[in-house]
């Protein structure tokens, strides 16, 4: 365990070696260890690698730094995730510039069923406060659990509504776990390990510098079912959120505010040009996503299947019918099937009338 995750943070550390040509080589050759181990003729001539990257990689001697990192993590009970571990988030998995390595403090769990990212303007208004926090108290009967980036501002307040209405809320950082930024933030971070977690993909002793945000963003992007933008003015960090949002193909909705109003000018454009669906309440949200709890059965839903199906099928169905409804990213993990598999499947249960697609990427048996 100790050599693998010593390999594993190494290969973050590797210059020119970025998080989709670290994922890469794992895959191709099964583990950051065999990576190192490799040789340079082989890595010289990997698609995408060529000479220059394999260099790094076999010039690369800093394994001290990781070492460190190690003693770190042992001693402030800090769990790293390896994306080939089980609790690694799925859903941010599943976005191609994912992490290899994350960083975890905190009870939460990382795949629960229904995951929202809040997001919004450092400098939020009143009108921009009080939307955040009844949307986020309307939330509370439907166990959801919330994520945002412990900024000033809407993150803020997202993650102290998460906590009053006893929500688990998860807040990623954009520099190590030795610290917190900003720094009056530090009593908060402290509530949120109780009832959530901090998680971030940098190692300790690094700094919160302006290039880390953007990376943060893709996290909180990632690892959701849906981002919402509460606030936020035209060139406010929240637009990257929303704008990788949709990149990874997750439901985007936003807030309306005033037309004259500079923090809703992010907002009302995303929903001018269709990047995010407009909604004025949670129970906009809940709906538009189908997460509003239909009654419960009194005994489980027995059903008939006149239609051979295909082995990735029955497994499909298999899932399904132990759900009221199930969203895509879920059932790409608990499936253990390839993302074109799943679609493949889905695709011909539905033509064959066997599930019905939802909003917000959800699926039921018919």
């Amino acid at each position: 365990m100790h050599n693998d995750l010593l390999y594993q943070i190494a290969l973050t550390l590797v210059p020119n070696i970025g998080d989709v040509h670290a994922k890469a080589l794992v895959n191709i050759y099964g583990s950051a260890q065999a990576v190192f181990k490799a040789k340079k003729k082989e890595l010289d001539h990997l698609e995408g690698i060529g000479t220059v990257r394999a260099k790094s990689i076999k010039d690369f001697t800093d394994f001290s730094i990781a070492e460190e990192e190690i003693k770190f993590i042992e001693k402030y009970k800090i769990t790293p995730l390896f994306i080939n571990a089980e609790n690694y988030p799925k859903r941010l998995l599943n976005c191609y510039d994912s992490p290899p390595v994350l960083y975890y403090r905190g009870n939460a769990g990382l795949n629960t069923s229904r995951i929202i990212s809040v997001v919004g303007t450092r400098n939020n208004s009143d009108y921009g406060k009080n939307v955040c926090e009844k949307f986020i108290e309307d939330l509370l009967a439907e166990n959801i659990l919330v994520v945002s980036g412990l900024a000033f501002g809407i993150d803020t307040i997202a993650h102290k509504a998460a906590l009053k209405n006893n929500l688990q809320t998860i807040a990623v950082l954009a520099h190590g776990l030795d610290r917190i930024y900003p720094p009056q933030n530090k009593t908060l971070a402290k509530h949120i390990t109780e009832q959530g977690g901090l998680l971030t993909e940098f190692i300790s002793n690094t700094n919160p510098d302006k290039q880390n945000f953007p990376k943060r963003n893709r996290i909180v992007a990632g690892m959701c079912d849906a981002v919402i933008v509460i606030e936020s003015s035209k060139k406010g960090g929240s637009l990257i959120t929303a704008e990788l949002g949709n990149g990874y193909n997750k439901d985007v909705f936003a807030i309306p505010g005033r037309i004259n109003d500079s923090k809703s000018e992010g907002c009302n454009y995303l929903i001018k040009n269709n990047k995010a669906a407009l909604i004025n309440s949670a129970q906009d949200f809940l709906e538009m996503m189908n997460w509003i709890p239909g009654p419960k059965a009194t005994a489980k839903k027995q059903r008939e299947l006149f239609i051979e199906l295909t082995p990735d099928e029955k497994i499909v169905v298999d899932i399904l019918q132990q759900r009221e409804s199930i969203q895509i990213d879920e059932l790409y993990f608990k499936s253990g099937l390839s993302s074109s598999a799943v679609a493949t499947a889905l695709l011909m249960l539905e033509m064959q009338n066997v599930i019905i697609a939802l909003p917000g990427k959800l699926y039921k048996l018919a």
